[in-house]
């Protein structure tokens, strides 16, 4: 017997199909011969067999496909305020149209007007971020682990790095303190326990080849129990008296303060500088609501050593996020107007009864399939771990045997936009809290399509 596969036609008998041809009319040749050349592959190895919808659907399909942005929008609808795979922080009107300004022509990036001679970049967003924080100096990387790296790289080379046990965390995507502080080239020296560390621990470890003391949030986990650790105000005290600089890892960056709507116990940024420890690093892309960023803050000579060092260069921002960035921190010089204008900071204290009116309209615009129930959303992006925030659901119930809420939920992920939904207690749902407002009607009609099939 034959094998099928070698009956498949040839990429050129596809090309010259009418209807295989009219896509050169809308996509470059190069990418309907690939499009062409991946249908004929899938084909092969499915043993040879003519694609179900027919060799021209099958290819416009992928040609589609390859046209699509690769990093493509969705709809999240998981209630994970700051959902690191779906790009954390959703940007302010303000910044979005920074990025589209800068975009659009060129920029005074590295360019001193008022002199007509070559500039600096890390002159941006500095005095922001000196107004906002009290800090004596600031710089901004690329994001808050490169931050960290170029700070240990510029205090502590060659030299020893001071940690609490209890803070050695690894910071997602197993990038761990220990991995970052080896690659900076200072070596790291372990204090404490992994439950207590005490003042006395620090002053201990303390020698002749010590360059910096350093501290860490626990950002992504909570610790409880018999436990006890120093807080920046000590450690920064230890090193001033002993004449050792002191780091502060903040993770998130938090501006505002957030307990009037029962988030608490998350370290702000102007509390950390106010501390006296030498050195702040946060991100710009999390509790701050801006671009992927590293924020570094501190005084003078900390941050000019940093600025100083080679691996500078290698991790400094790009235009975009600068602009992105600098039309955010904007925004917090009034308070309300961040709260209001920040869509991370307005989703994290929007009014439960206002979630619950939205999740009401969703439930109309769906229909019977759907149902409006209480629930608990989560901030996210490794900040204020363990915190659940009261919001409202929209659980859908279709009523058929047939549509399991695994196939339900695929659906709605291979929509036109994707809706990124969770399933709870054996039901998708859908949290009112992280779909945007111009989202809804999108949402109404991805849910319908995916429960008729």
């Amino acid at each position: 017997m034959s094998d099928p596969r070698r009956t498949l036609p040839a990429v050129d008998a596809l090309l010259a199909e009418p209807d295989v041809a009219a896509l050169l009319a809308t996509h470059p040749r190069a990418l309907v011969v690939r499009a062409v050349r991946d249908t004929l592959e899938a084909a092969r190895a499915d043993g040879g067999a003519v694609p179900r919808a027919g060799w021209p659907r099958a290819i416009a399909a992928r040609a589609a496909r390859l046209a699509a942005p690769s990093l493509a929008g969705v709809v999240n609808a998981t209630g994970v305020v700051l959902h690191t795979n779906l790009g954390r922080a959703v940007l302010a009107r303000a910044a979005a149209d920074a990025l589209a300004r800068v975009a659009a022509g060129y920029v005074a990036l590295e360019y001193d007007l008022e002199r007509g001679t070559r500039g600096s970049r890390h002159r941006l967003c500095r005095d922001l971020l000196v107004e906002l924080t009290g800090a004596e100096d600031a710089l901004v990387v690329n994001n808050a682990a490169a931050a960290l790296l170029l700070a240990l790289s510029a205090l502590a080379r060659r030299g020893e790095a001071i940690v609490s046990r209890g803070e050695l965390i690894e910071i997602g995507g197993q990038f761990r303190i220990p991995d970052i502080l080896a690659r900076s080239g200072a070596t790291l020296i372990e204090v404490g326990t992994t439950n207590r560390t005490h003042r006395d621990d620090y002053v201990a470890a303390i020698g002749p080849a010590t360059r910096l003391l350093v501290k860490v949030h626990r950002s992504n986990f909570q610790v409880t129990g018999f436990t006890a650790e120093v807080g920046a105000v000590e450690v920064a005290a230890v090193g001033r008296a002993r004449h050792v600089p002191t780091l502060y890892d903040l993770g998130s960056g938090l501006l505002l303060d957030l307990s009037p709507w029962g988030l608490s116990g998350e370290p702000g940024i102007r509390d950390a500088v106010a501390s006296g420890v030498d050195a702040v690093v946060c991100s710009g892309d999390k509790l701050l609501g801006g671009p992927q960023a590293g924020i570094l803050l501190g005084s003078a000579a900390v941050v000019a050593a940093c600025r100083g060092d080679p691996i500078a260069r290698a991790v400094r921002a790009d235009k975009f996020t600068l602009a992105a960035l600098e039309a955010t921190l904007a925004l917090y010089r009034d308070p309300e107007t961040a709260r209001r204008e920040i869509p991370v900071l307005k989703m994290l204290t929007e009014d439960v009864e206002e979630i619950r009116r939205r999740a009401e309209a969703l439930r109309r615009g769906v229909g019977e399939v759907a149902e409006v129930v209480e629930g608990e959303s989560e901030v996210g992006g490794g900040s204020f771990p363990g915190a659940k925030l009261p919001t409202w659901l929209v659980r859908l119930v279709p009523d058929t045997q047939h549509l399991t809420p695994d196939t339900l939920e695929a659906r709605l992920r291979e929509g036109d936009p994707p809706v990124v939904a969770r399933i709870e207690a054996d039901r998708v749902v859908l949290d009112a809290r992280t779909i945007l407002p111009s989202q809804e009607d999108v949402v109404i009609r991805a849910v319908r399509r995916a429960v008729d099939g």
